[in-house]
């Protein structure tokens, strides 16, 4: 498949992310400076103005993490540099720092400059200076190049391969699984002078493309942005060979005589960079390119001669078929001599030296077609590698036949001075006389308690037969006597082994001591023969377990291997790198998989998982191992899925990437590993299982979406437990930074599911670990740790939220504010507004000073974005910055600056928006008390202050300018979060001292806010306009200001009169206080409905927009009421006889009626009204009022009849000598009116009988009875005839004071009372309208037909509905406007 073909924005992202990388590392910057100083030709031989070019940039970016770049020093840089006679790869590779370094002009020119140094030296470039750059850029294009000559490697090698198995047709077996680097070995001085002719060919191939590519690319950049309207020109045909004249002769005079003994691949290369700390940027930087083979890989010789297909596994426990798959010699068991310790020593000797500065470079997995590429590690120079290959082959061969008794078992070489123990072993006198010096009294090998108290003789007969022996094998010598080394000459040992390792280190001996820690000169020394055998004796050991693993049936055995294994691990000291040659051969992986499949014991399987774990972070060949069968992969996360937590480190060690994973569905298993309390790790593993399982699940949760609608590849519920929650939030202090940085990733995630989640993290936060990592990682990862900070700030509790700042602002080990205050001058416009936010709220935790340059700049930066129309989501961003200054915030973090305004409003419930709900959650605590309330309140407002303050006062009030401007967008999330910015801000101006930014804010805001207040869709807007509005009329200015919009002003405020009590409160300023005009209390008729074939309506009550009448017939209806709609329901007729009264129990949500057919029925209308309890109370019901436990109702006779729900007992008379008109019950109180006009409070616990008004007597004839009564806000409204001039008479009900009267000429049959107004219904059917504050008369309603009664009527419970039941049969509806 053709490589895509490149653009001007990939070249300068590619570019950008290397010296991006290079910036962030000093260490990995100043090996590049050197590496290209040297290539130059050493320091001593640079220009004047390149050295000064090298101390200016090195000084800028020295002090970046601490301080801005000085443009200044970068410019002087670059005039320098441009002043070179020639460029060189130091200069360009200057130049392109010097350019990265400017961010936001500098990226053409760094990319420029980074292709230059392709141009120049491409080898240096490639392999050394920009190894990343050449993968990213350059691989994709030269890949066909890379494959052709890896196809010509394979080749060469196969024919040797072909050769060796000719020659050696007796040993088929081993011919057929002949590793690598065996067949290099056997290549002929010919063959091998043709394969460094073809590596050096490739090299000048690579160079070739290299230089023609890069210039093509540089191309690219000069045309910039404008390519992109026109397709860019073809790349540069390929070349893949070159003429033989083009070699050098220096090329053909370094291949000497002396290199024809060892095979090119185990030329000394020194790693690229020092290998120190463990930041996955810089290891994958490190990394030479993966996609071109530099060396000839030895599996790719291994897969040319293999004959059959790959085998899978097999159900059952046999690891032999694996064996033979990987093509490995078979490891010996116990007792076998098969194998030398030279094999524990070499094979993976070359690819990873013992070096105590780093660990092993981990090799790039190969591409598709098989061509991988081997990077062989540098040899020690001591090390007496060369020439050695075919001597080691004899002496492996002789070793083969060597007899057992030969050899002693301490030394485990032939005897030189054997001794026979009374125990019938026999050892070298040199080793069992160090053991017995040591303090050791028994045999080694039998244990067996020795008696003797000096060593024997010798024994000559076992010696003669090994020299007659020894004559027929004199490759197979005696071990020599042992002589310390000394640095000046180092010591050569005679045996292969002994050849093959370094010096050992003290080794500890698996067998009992004395007390050693006495004296140091009780230890053997580095070179001692006890301690040689102890090495010995542990790889024969390992060698043992290695076959039992690999070729044992019985799974119990190989189970043992593995923990015996484990052991041998720990214990290898000086052997360690001989025991990892021997563990990372391709067959034990497969040994220890098998166990993995097979083995169901706990502590096995950790055991083998931990071993996988430690080869594979040393080696990428393992990895490799591991991940060429896909069914590895899924035992792997089988186990971690069933609690093996240990797997999950494998898994991040063989990095699948992220569409695996959750194909895997690994999601769930990580959870549950990070919520797993931290044991104790007796493996110490290489990564903590807790901090691989934060890593991979910040990749999963990387890839999904955000939001409800998003498939989580975990559940919800178990993503934002508080469990969860705490143990992710307690590895935010981890020593890795990649680790901190993912766990916050994880938990922004969390925030953005649940926003509850924020104080359990804040209860487990450590910031100090996040606020360091602040200036170790990338840009991205920077923002990230900014949005994670100002997420945790938006906590319910004023005080939390400042303790949160406080630490933010001294957790670090570095000023935060210095260092965000840099950090913002050089973010993108989308970063800008939350980074210039949380620098605004550290700035303001003490007073604001009239001068802060923290201040200054994070408010310029907001004024900036908010006026920046070009980038309309930094707009949003800035305007919900300043929205959320004031920290008022739910429990889940949304902001409730807009339900508090609202608040301001006095917005009826009913026409609240829904986000109005969180309004109850403003205050502070969490049941806590008053004081803590009070404190939290305080506390919120002196931070409001201070925000509105800081806001308001920046520039003489340009963000209101700034705020103004943004209204007028079309962007609806704009609007409304700077309309929200606008009102708060000229709200919070007029409680301010007045410092004349109230004016200037009417001259920015007033038509604005006028415009919304007329024409703004949404009534929550609207009503926001009238807070602000409001705060306007506080002054004579702002008063003359509104009068010029007073006609548009007018007219919505007496729209939204009755939903907002702030609306009536302005309508009244403006009309000059007269609350009695008729347009502020305009009824419109809705709807109604002719019911005259049931007779009378006698009662009507109305309860969440359904309306339930009774009338005369029995009949009991409900109707559906709102603004526009009068629809019957559903009736019944279950009462023979007329309905006299209607209640609702809204607690309950019960209605009672009570019939003249001697009975009160109970009804539930939770799904449909029916009929639930039906209680005879043996007199017809004239009135009717109840309680939870009790109803009260007036009979036909004198007296109230109490009457308990129960059942229990017949009816108590209270009130007996009175004939009851009308009644209302509160609170265990009746309120009785009668007909003789005196109206009683009767207390139903005590009996006790209270006067409020005394009964008259008749007048003229007449009696004055009080046919309605209402209770309302603690105040008695009774109605009856106008005898005295007040049909309306109210009344205290706690002291029982007469406190008002209404006098209405009319006879008032029925009352009802709404929080504005006040309803009189007359016998004439006319219906009156009173204010009830001003007790004034404001306008009047017709119901019914002339000469009707008005029977009955009710009012919604925000009073903006009125229903009214007429002696003619009518219900009519009326709605205040």
């Amino acid at each position: 498949m053709a490589a895509p073909m490149p653009t001007y924005s990939a070249v300068v992202a590619h570019a950008s992310a290397f010296l991006g990388e290079l910036i962030a590392d000093p260490l990995l910057r100043r090996h590049l400076l050197s590496a290209a100083a040297a290539a130059d030709g050493g320091g001593g031989q640079h220009t004047a103005a390149t050295l000064q070019a090298l101390s200016l940039i090195s000084d800028v970016l020295d002090t970046a993490p601490s301080a801005s770049p000085s443009p200044s020093s970068l410019h002087a840089a670059e005039r320098l540099l441009l002043s070179l006679p020639a460029a060189t790869p130091l200069s360009c590779l200057l130049s392109a720092l010097a350019s990265a370094a400017r961010r936001r002009c500098g990226a053409p020119s760094a990319a420029s400059a980074v292709l230059d140094l392709f141009v120049l030296d491409p080898a240096l470039a490639r392999h050394e200076l920009a190894p990343a750059a050449f993968e990213a850029l350059f691989a994709p294009r030269l890949l066909p190049v890379m494959r052709h000559f890896a196809t010509r490697r394979a080749s060469a090698a196969a024919a040797v391969a072909s050769a060796a198995q000719f020659h050696e047709d007796s040993r088929s077996d081993e011919t057929a699984a002949l590793s690598a680097m065996r067949v290099l070995s056997l290549m002929s001085g010919a063959q091998a002078q043709e394969m460094r002719g073809l590596e050096r060919e490739y090299e000048m191939v690579l160079d070739v493309n290299c230089k023609a590519y890069a210039l093509y690319l540089k191309k690219i950049l000069e045309t910039g942005e404008a390519a992109r309207l026109s397709p860019p020109p073809p790349p540069p045909e390929l070349v893949f060979t070159v003429g033989h004249g083009d070699m050098s002769a220096g090329d053909e005079e370094a291949s000497t005589d002396a290199d024809e003994g060892a095979p090119m691949w185990a030329e000394a290369e020194g790693d690229l960079y020092p290998r120190q700390g463990s930041i996955k940027g810089r290891r994958e930087l490190m990394r030479p390119p993966s996609l071109y083979p530099q060396r000839v890989s030895p599996h790719l010789i291994v897969q040319q001669q293999r004959q059959s297909p790959q085998v899978g596994r097999s159900g059952r426990w046999s690891p032999a078929p694996r064996l033979r798959e990987e093509h490995s010699p078979a490891t010996p068991s116990d007792d076998s001599t098969e194998d030398s310790s030279i094999e524990l020593y070499t094979g993976k000797q070359e690819k990873h030296p013992a070096s105590p500065l780093s660990k092993p470079r981990r090799a790039q997995p190969r591409d598709d077609d098989g061509a991988g590429w081997a990077r062989s590690s540098p040899e020690p120079s001591s090390s007496p590698m060369d020439g050695y290959a075919d001597l080691a082959r004899q002496q492996q061969q002789q070793a083969e036949s060597t007899p057992k008794d030969f050899v002693c078992p301490i030394t485990s070489q032939v005897f030189d001075d054997p001794v026979t123990l009374e125990t019938g072993q026999t050892y070298e006198r040199r080793a069992i006389q160090e053991w017995l010096d040591r303090g050791n009294a028994t045999c080694p090998i039998t244990r067996q308690h020795l008696h003797v108290g000096s060593l024997p003789k010798t024994n000559y007969v076992l010696k003669r037969l090994i020299a007659g022996w020894l004559e027929q094998n004199p490759l197979a010598t005696p071990a020599p006597p042992i002589t310390p080394a000394t640095p000046a000459t180092p010591a050569v040992a005679r045996t292969p082994s002994a050849r093959m390792e370094a010096p050992p280190l003290p080794f500890k001996i698996n067998s009992p001591s004395p007390d050693n820690t006495g004296s140091q000169a009780s230890a053997p020394s580095p070179t001692s023969v006890i301690v040689q055998a102890s090495v010995e004796s542990a790889i024969g050991e390992l060698r043992a377990a290695v076959s039992c693993l690999c070729t044992s049936e019985e799974l119990a055995e190989s189970e043992k291997s593995v923990l015996r294994i484990e052991r041998l691990w720990r214990e290898a000291g000086a052997a360690e790198h001989a025991f990892f040659s021997a563990l990372a051969k391709p067959a034990v992986i497969n040994g220890f998989v098998e166990i993995l499949f097979n083995s169901v014991s706990a502590q096995v399987l950790q055991v083998a998982v931990f071993l996988l774990a430690e080869l594979a972070s040393r080696d990428d060949g393992v990895v490799q191992t591991l991940t060429r069968v896909d069914t590895d992969m899924d035992c792997l996360v089988a186990l971690s899925k069933k609690g093996l937590v240990e797997a999950v480190v494998l898994i991040y060690l063989l990095t699948p990437s992220v569409d695996q994973l959750v194909e895997m569905d690994m999601a769930e298993a990580l959870v549950a590993a990070i919520r797993r309390v931290d044991e104790a790790d007796t493996l110490n593993m290489c990564v903590k299982p807790k901090a691989a399982s934060v890593i991979l699940l910040s990749q999963i949760l990387s890839e999904a979406g955000v939001g409800r609608d998003t498939t989580l590849p975990v559940p919800r519920s178990a993503l934002v437990s508080e469990r969860f929650v705490r143990s992710t939030a307690l590895v935010l202090d981890a020593e890795q930074v990649e680790v901190r940085v993912a766990a916050m990733r994880i938990l922004l995630r969390c925030i953005a599911e649940d926003g509850h989640c924020r104080s359990s993290i804040v209860e487990k936060l450590a910031l100090g670990p996040v606020l360091d990592a602040f200036h170790v990682v990338g840009d991205a990862d920077k923002f990230d740790i900014v949005r994670f900070l100002s997420e945790i700030l938006k906590l319910k509790k004023r005080s939390a939220a400042e303790r949160v700042l406080q630490a933010i602002k001294e957790g670090g080990s570095f000023s935060m504010m210095h260092t965000l205050l840099v950090y913002l001058q050089s973010t993108t416009p989308e970063q800008s507004p939350v980074v210039a936010g949380l620098l605004l709220q550290l700035d303001l935790l003490v007073e604001p000073r009239k001068i802060s340059m923290y201040r200054e700049e994070a408010m310029d930066s907001l004024v900036e974005c908010l006026k920046n129309s070009d980038f309309p989501r930094s707009q949003l961003l800035a305007a919900e910055t300043i929205m959320n200054l004031p920290g008022k915030f739910s429990s889940s973090g949304r902001p409730l600056a807009r339900s508090t305004l609202l608040k301001l409003a006095r917005v009826k419930e009913r026409y609240r928006p829904p986000q109005s709900q969180e309004l109850s959650v403003v205050r502070g605590a969490d049941g806590g008390g008053e004081d803590d309330a009070a404190g939290e309140d305080k506390a919120a407002w002196e931070w409001e202050r201070k925000t509105a303050y800081a806001v308001v006062s920046h520039e003489f009030g340009l963000a209101l300018e700034a705020l103004s401007e943004c209204l007028e967008s079309k962007n609806a999330e704009l609007f409304a979060a700077s309309l929200v910015c606008a009102v708060r801000l000229v709200h919070m101006l007029s409680l301010l001292p007045d410092t004349g930014v109230l004016g200037a804010a009417r001259v920015c805001l007033l038509r604005q806010l006028v415009l919304v207040l007329r024409s703004a869709k949404h009534g929550g807007d609207r009503a926001l306009a009238m807070v602000a509005l409001r705060s306007f009329m506080n002054d004579r200015e702002g008063m003359q200001d509104i009068a010029t919009y007073i006609k548009d002003v007018l007219r919505t405020l007496r729209e939204l009169k009755k939903s907002s009590g702030l609306a009536f409160e302005m309508l009244k300023l403006l009309s000059d206080g007269q609350e009695s005009s008729i347009d502020m209390w305009n009824h419109k008729e809705l709807n109604q409905a002719d019911c005259s074939s049931n007779g009378e309506v006698t009662s009507i009550v109305y309860f969440k927009n359904y309306i339930f009448s009774g009338h005369s017939d029995g009949t009991l209806k409900v109707w559906e009421g709102s603004e526009n709609i009068l629809r019957l329901v559903q009736e019944s007729q279950e009462h023979t006889k007329a309905i006299t009264s209607l209640s609702i129990l809204p607690s309950e949500e019960k209605l009672y009626s009570g019939s003249m057919d001697r009975t009160i029925r109970v009804w539930q209308f939770r799904d449909g009204l029916r009929c639930a309890e039906v209680h005879d109370t043996r007199d017809p019901v004239q009135n009717l009022a109840v309680a939870t436990a009790m109803a009260c109702f007036v009979p036909q006779g004198a007296g109230v009849k109490a009457l308990s729900w129960n059942g229990s007992g017949s009816p108590k008379v209270v009130n007996p000598g009175k004939s009851v008109r009308s009644m209302a019950l509160l609170h265990g109180k009746l309120f009785c009116g009668c007909n003789d006009g005196s109206i009683q409070e009767i207390d139903l616990a005590s009996g006790t009988l209270a006067v409020i008004q005394a009964g008259n007597k008749r007048i003229l004839g007449k009696s004055n009875p009080v046919y309605c009564l209402q209770l309302h806000d603690g105040l008695l409204y009774t109605g009856s005839a106008p005898l005295d001039g007040a049909s309306v008479k109210i009344w205290n009900s706690t002291n029982y004071n007469l406190v008002g009267s209404i006098p209405s000429p009319a006879e008032v049959r029925s009352l009802v009372v709404s929080a504005d107004l006040v309803y009189l219904g007359s016998r004439n059917g006319a219906v009156e309208i009173w204010s009830r504050e001003k007790l004034i008369k404001i306008g009047a309603l017709q119901a019914g037909s002339p000469g009707c009664r008005v029977q009955c009527m009710a009012v919604d419970a925000d009073g903006d509905v009125l229903v009214v039941g007429t002696s003619d049969g009518r219900i009519q509806v009326w709605f205040l406007l």
